[in-house]
């Protein structure tokens, strides 16, 4: 199998016009960290999976426990990981408390992302 070609510029030309227009565009760089912080809680696949259950349903650490095959702590972590990055949200119900996305926000993300891999 061939190795695919990065394609560059036949010359160097810089685009001055296009240039002023992604620089006055271009957040932050303490925008930017954040941003690839975020995308980073994405990157765990136990992470993904509880937002898939909380996709569908608001749950407590038991039912996620009991539906991805894990330990109560395991869950515990990354729910407090995807708590710290606004990702979901809890509240307590007597002696239990339910987990679901925080807002619609991440529901769009973990859809989009779907549709993106699906392509």
């Amino acid at each position: 199998m061939a190795e695919k070609e990065i394609m560059c510029c036949e010359t160097e030309e810089i685009h001055q016009e296009l240039l002023k227009k992604v620089n006055e565009t271009m957040p932050e760089e303490t925008e930017l960290y954040d941003l690839a912080e975020l995308f980073k809680v994405f990157g765990d696949s136990t992470r993904i999976r509880i937002l898939f259950v909380l996709f569908e349903a608001e749950v407590c650490v038991c039912d996620l426990a009991n539906v991805l095959q894990m330990t109560q702590s395991a869950i515990s972590h990354q729910l407090r990981i995807l708590k710290q990055s606004k990702l979901v949200k809890s509240r307590r119900d007597g002696k239990s408390i339910f987990y679901s996305l925080a807002d619609d926000h991440v529901r769009t993300i973990i859809a989009q992302g779907m549709e993106h891999i699906v392509e």
